[in-house]
């Protein structure tokens, strides 16, 4: 009875982790270099080659970020140049295995017989139940690369954790728009004209 209790809660934890992740989207980590000038980048184009495509070949997956990135782009004002641009734009992705660990304050009851009263008599007592979830953490990282120096002068990183291999192709494209939606939302200039 108390295993299938604890079976219960882990998974009302699991599905209720999953869901708010679903509900609020990825979190969104960023950085920027203080003594970057930003008000000078007016184009940009992508960072050869792609961290995501050093093997040397493309995927459905880094050509819908490409997408994604050159329409989040284009909507702050940057002209996209092949050579020679001002802001260079690389990214990544990375899954690892994750465990997630916390503790639930639980109370129950324990009988114990009584001599003295001749009857069974109710204690309550009160513990810590640890719980443990083992998921899949999926960080899309998003860098951009000053042109000329080569150096990079802003970063943002989305995680999330990853749906399970069931999920359809146009789900998991539409993650990957939301994730690059949130990352750019968290970008703050625009090209001056």
């Amino acid at each position: 009875m108390r295993s299938i209790r604890i079976l219960a809660c882990a998974l009302l934890a699991a599905a209720t982790l999953g869901l708010s992740a679903c509900a609020t989207g990825p979190m969104v980590r960023t950085d920027s270099d203080p003594t970057a000038d930003f008000a000078q980048y007016r184009t940009w184009g992508f960072y050869q080659p792609i961290a995501m495509e050093q093997s040397g070949y493309s995927s459905w997956i880094s050509e819908r970020i490409r997408e994604d990135v050159r329409r989040e782009m284009e909507s702050r004002g940057y002209r996209y140049a092949a050579e020679g641009a001002d802001l260079l734009v690389n990214f990544q992705g990375v899954v690892e295995d994750k465990t997630a660990v916390w503790s639930m304050p639980r109370s129950d009851v324990q009988w114990f017989y009584s001599y003295r009263h001749r009857s069974y008599v109710a204690v309550p007592v009160w513990y810590d139940q640890t719980q443990v979830s083992r998921y899949r953490e999926g960080t899309l990282t998003v860098d951009l690369v000053d042109g000329k120096r080569n150096r990079m002068v802003w970063t943002a990183a989305a995680s999330a954790p990853v749906p399970g291999k069931k999920m359809p192709p146009e789900k998991r494209m539409a993650e990957l728009d939301r994730a690059i939606a949130a990352i750019f939302a968290k970008y703050p200039h625009r090209a001056t004209p």
